[in-house]
């Protein structure tokens, strides 16, 4: 008797239900994803790659740093909120751990200067690291000679995209001294000494007096030995220093108090007061325009007359502070770790409920990176 075989059928493929999400759908469930997270996405596909490397997602993520009692802060602020004058305030703490302590000790942070959401900090025992706090990833920078409190650090990169740190000695200031920096690049591991120019200006040093990035180059409010007020630069590429023009006028019709950069397309931002005797009028300025000669086409975006608001602040040469031109509002650091929004026609107090202080915080304009440090 023969036997019958059962006749195999091929198995059917279960059908998978894909969607199409729109791709700004896509990009906001991104926005929401930790970097660290995202890393291995990146490999997948050109256009996985695209997705998470989206200008709009890091915007999304854009986030204000806060360092406060030497410990450094993410704070999410809901600045469209001012419109309804309510904002919230929260913080989280990123972690910096001391990697010559056998425990878990964080490490006391000087100060901290900003690149393409890389930090660059500098620590209260005088030691250097460049920091991405979203990967976690740290490179810790050995000195060519002993640091100086004085020393002003930036951090940079050069048009092929190379990141480097600039140290500058600026005391004791003597106008007709030559200019001697070093520059550390993190291709060979090693700092390079670089004699200038006569040096016909000074920064003070010190904060909340930090450079500002702009496009991988630097930027700092100087003065010249005849005291007028500039911005002065710092071309990492050519590794070189150059003056930058202010907006038009001179010292009588206005003084220049505090540098930044805006939140939105991350362009150079001036604080200026007009020249009265009280200095009730603020005006804020964005660099439209850089030129590799110096030469700056600035744009007005937002006057705020003080007069009309009761705030317990004020300005200082230096004075830290963040722009939100789309808002148009400007944030100022206060004491206790809280926040001041000012706009044209309206103050708000941020209060910090999660990390109280008797300290004044610096505050940063944040978007994280994937990029790595070397």
């Amino acid at each position: 008797m023969m036997k019958t075989r059962k006749k195999k059928f091929p198995k059917r493929k279960k059908k998978r239900n894909t969607i199409d999400l729109p791709e700004d759908l896509v990009v906001e469930i991104l926005s929401r994803v930790p970097e660290a997270s995202l890393a291995p996405f990146r490999s997948i596909s050109k256009g996985w790659n695209a997705l998470i490397k989206k200008e709009e997602r890091l915007a999304k993520k854009s986030r204000i740093l806060m360092l406060i009692d030497f410990r450094v802060y993410l704070a999410s602020v809901d600045l469209p909120g001012s419109h309804e004058n309510v904002v919230k305030l929260t913080t989280s703490e990123f972690s910096l751990k001391d990697p010559l302590s056998n425990s878990s000790k964080e490490v006391d942070i000087r100060n901290v200067f900003h690149c393409d959401g890389l930090l660059l900090c500098t620590t209260t025992d005088k030691r250097l690291v460049v920091w991405n706090p979203r990967s976690g990833e740290t490179s810790w920078v050995k000195p060519r000679i002993s640091h100086e409190e004085s020393d002003i650090y930036a951090l940079g990169k050069s048009s092929c995209n190379k990141y480097k740190i600039l140290r500058i000695n600026t005391f004791p200031y003597i106008p007709t001294c030559l200019v001697e920096y070093e520059v550390y690049d993190f291709n060979t591991n090693s700092w390079r000494v670089t004699v200038g120019e006569n040096r016909g200006w000074y920064i003070l040093a010190g904060r909340p007096l930090c450079g500002m990035s702009v496009s991988g180059n630097t930027y700092w409010l100087a003065h010249a030995s005849s005291f007028d007020e500039f911005l002065l630069s710092f071309d990492f590429s050519t590794e070189r220093f150059g003056r930058v023009s202010l907006p038009p006028g001179n010292y009588v019709s206005y003084r220049v108090w505090g540098l930044s950069v805006t939140r939105e397309e991350q362009q150079l931002c001036l604080l200026t007061t007009q020249s009265t005797v009280v200095f009730d009028i603020i005006d804020l300025w964005r660099a439209t325009k850089i030129k590799s000669s110096g030469a700056v086409s600035w744009s007005k975006f937002l006057s705020v007359d003080l007069a009309y608001l009761h705030h317990p602040f004020g300005l200082g040469y230096g004075t830290n502070f963040l722009a939100d031109r789309e808002n148009k509002i400007l944030v100022l650091p206060g004491i206790h770790g809280n926040l001041y929004i000012v706009g044209e026609d309206k103050y708000i107090k941020v209060d910090n409920h999660d990390q109280p202080t008797s300290a004044r915080s610096l505050l940063y304009n944040y978007v994280p990176t994937l990029a790595q440090i070397q």
